[in-house]
């Protein structure tokens, strides 16, 4: 493809990630990035409309009106419920264009799967929007990685009602588990759980213990009913420790012992402190450039879906091994009354 070559984009799903998707491709194109929104896809034909007004685009009510009307376009964010993944996202490849789905890939890893065969089928780019990847903490912590051996990792957010068609592992902690997994690149050995409805009748709060084969250990705690936003991973690896906020998108590394180490001396002169700099952009922002940059130049995308497939099988595991404490401590019997 031409450098310079528009890549028309379209957004299927008209609700708040598909607002914020078309929100960014709008601020690419303004910002002169060869890129256009073409359309906006929504089973509600209604509420299609209403966002491609505010977008100065088509609202378009089914995948078959888009590949029938708009052939220019050959990208498509899916921001539809994770039940329609699969379905949306063959449509989309199956029409010959790439796709950028919102996670988790899908609900099931058979599901997950069938995606993977497809895109490798039809030659289409395919990333998955774990965003974390692309938030400027994480960026600058990956070229300081040697052997990460122990994680804690905290993600609480408000009560809202969205997404409780899924848990809280699948909604918010699948996140961190991306990002940890990216970072340790080890096979999981042992996964163990517990977690609580709260708000809802899905798992809302949760604790989880992951280990891998490398030796690390990271625990995870996620909630969707606390009282406060918080959004911290911190990590140690051999004479260092790294503090990273995803939402304040900042990391400091302290080094133990090591004179050569870049950084401040604290007020310990065996530890010094060092806060990388960081490339400010919003981690939207940087996912959708990368994506249609994948696409300009069918490279692989920087998260694909055998890294989407991955995270989406450690938060089954997790999902799985918090169902298995419930039935050892009678959970479902203890919620019901109260007790």
């Amino acid at each position: 493809m031409n450098p310079g070559e528009v890549i028309h984009v379209a957004v299927v799903g008209a609700g708040t990630f598909g607002r914020n998707h078309a929100r960014v491709y709008q601020q690419l194109a303004q910002q002169g990035e060869p890129v256009q929104l073409s359309a906006i896809v929504d089973s509600d034909a209604a509420r299609a409309d209403a966002l491609a007004v505010e977008f100065n685009c088509r609202g378009l009510g089914s995948i078959e009106q888009l590949t029938a009307s708009h052939r220019e376009v050959t990208a498509a964010s899916v921001a539809v419920p994770t039940v329609a993944h699969l379905e949306v996202g063959r449509a989309l490849m199956a029409a010959g264009i790439d796709v950028l789905i919102e996670k988790p890939l899908t609900p099931t890893l058979h599901e997950a799967d069938e995606l993977l065969r497809m895109a490798h089928r039809q030659g289409r780019v395919a990333q998955v929007g774990h965003l974390e990847r692309f938030n400027p903490a994480v960026r600058a912590t990956v070229p300081l990685l040697t052997r990460p051996m122990f994680f804690e990792v905290h993600r609480l957010n408000v009560f809202t009602p969205r997404s409780l068609d899924i848990d809280v592992v699948l909604d918010l902690m699948i996140h961190d588990l991306d990002v940890v997994l990216s970072f340790v690149n080890s096979p999981v050995k042992e996964v163990r759980g517990v977690g609580l409805p709260i708000l809802s009748s899905k798992v809302d709060i949760a604790n989880v213990r992951l280990e891998f084969d490398s030796g690390c250990v990271a625990n995870f705690t996620a909630s969707r009913v606390s009282t406060e936003r918080v959004r911290k991973l911190r990590f140690f690896q051999p004479g260092q420790y790294f503090s990273l906020d995803f939402s304040r998108q900042d990391v400091l590394v302290f080094s133990v012992g090591d004179k050569e180490a870049a950084g401040t001396p604290s007020a310990n002169p065996q530890i010094k402190v060092l806060k990388p700099p960081v490339n400010a952009e919003e981690p939207l922002h940087a996912e959708l450039k990368a994506f249609i940059q994948a696409v300009r130049t069918r490279s692989k995308p920087v998260v694909t879906l055998e890294d989407g497939r991955r995270a989406l099988a450690a938060a089954l595991d997790v999902a799985a091994a918090i169902k298995e404490h419930g039935k050892k401590v009678n959970l479902e019997r203890l919620t019901a009354t109260g007790s």
